[in-house]
């Protein structure tokens, strides 16, 4: 769906099936900070406050009140500890062009940044109620691809990772408006690539029209991202695992953005229910 030189979207292959009187609420696992079972050959610094907390959520709301947070998102000068909000409607992967399922208004996706997370709970306890009744992942800032105007302070890299480690992935990009159907000929592909990939927990794209689009990824490991990035695979996985390199290529060719980023983060809790479900994120044994 979206391309860089990192990260793409992924399916949605969750775990833990709940009942019906649980979904809804909230309910937070929170993973070891050292989530590999394998020691790191490079460093990763756990203290990385200056750049926050990111979110990603996920909700179900009524069209109505979906539509009013697509104009207006919460605003940092209004919600005591948010730098950044960005609220986009979900899209499902390998729709048809002309579907319904391409601007799902009932479902909301919200993409923030946070001083801490006191100020993600203070949120859901107050004005962001309505985000309560989803669900949601906390995040640290590992690295960045590129960058965009709304988050123009993040530093190239914060920290290394594990190659065994989960790994969630973001794409945020403002589309060029006639590279459309040029950008659905070569994403579509890839979308169906990311989808059906076996080491994806979750995958989704989301847009707010006409011009911003996103891709949120939960991945088993950072290894199992950047090969399925950069094409590699032995073909008896996943048909024409080159998809998404190639439409890299075309994109360095001629890009279908204004701008475009991907950001890399560490999972460090997941709270809440989506389609019924939790854990989402792999989790892994401390050492």
């Amino acid at each position: 769906m979206t391309f860089g030189p990192d990260p793409c979207p992924l399916r949605g292959r969750p775990a833990g099936d709940v009942s019906e009187g649980q979904r809804g609420r909230t309910h937070g696992i929170t993973l070891p900070k050292r989530v590999s079972g394998v020691a790191s050959s490079a460093p990763i610094i756990e203290d990385m406050t200056d750049n926050g907390i990111f979110t990603f959520h996920l909700v179900e709301m009524p069209a109505t009140t979906s539509v009013s947070f697509l104009r207006r998102p919460p605003q940092s000068g209004q919600v005591a500890g948010l730098r950044y909000a960005e609220c986009l409607s979900l899209m499902r992967l390998g729709a048809p062009t002309i579907s319904p399922d391409r601007l799902q208004l009932r479902r909301l996706a919200m993409f923030a940044r946070w001083d801490d997370e006191a100020a993600v709970d203070e949120f859901l306890a107050g004005s962001g109620a309505p985000f309560a009744a989803g669900w949601h992942v906390r995040m640290t800032f590992l690295r960045r691809w590129s960058t965009l105007v709304a988050l123009p302070d993040l530093p190239q890299q914060a920290a290394a990772s594990d190659d065994d480690e989960p790994v969630v992935a973001v794409t945020l990009a403002r589309m060029r408006l006639p590279e459309v159907p040029r950008f659905l000929s070569w994403g579509k592909p890839v979308e169906r690539l990311v989808r059906d990939h076996p080491e994806a927990t979750l995958a989704l794209a989301a847009m707010r029209p006409p011009r911003s689009i996103s891709t949120f990824s939960i991945w088993n490991s950072v290894r199992a991202m950047t090969d399925m990035v950069h094409g590699r695979g032995d073909g008896t996985e996943m048909a024409d695992p080159a998809r998404h390199a190639e439409a890299m290529a075309e994109r360095r060719r001629r890009d279908f953005h204004h701008e475009f980023a991907t950001y890399r983060f560490r999972p460090l809790s997941e709270h809440g229910y989506w389609d019924g479900r939790t854990g989402y994120v792999p989790r892994r044994s401390s050492l």
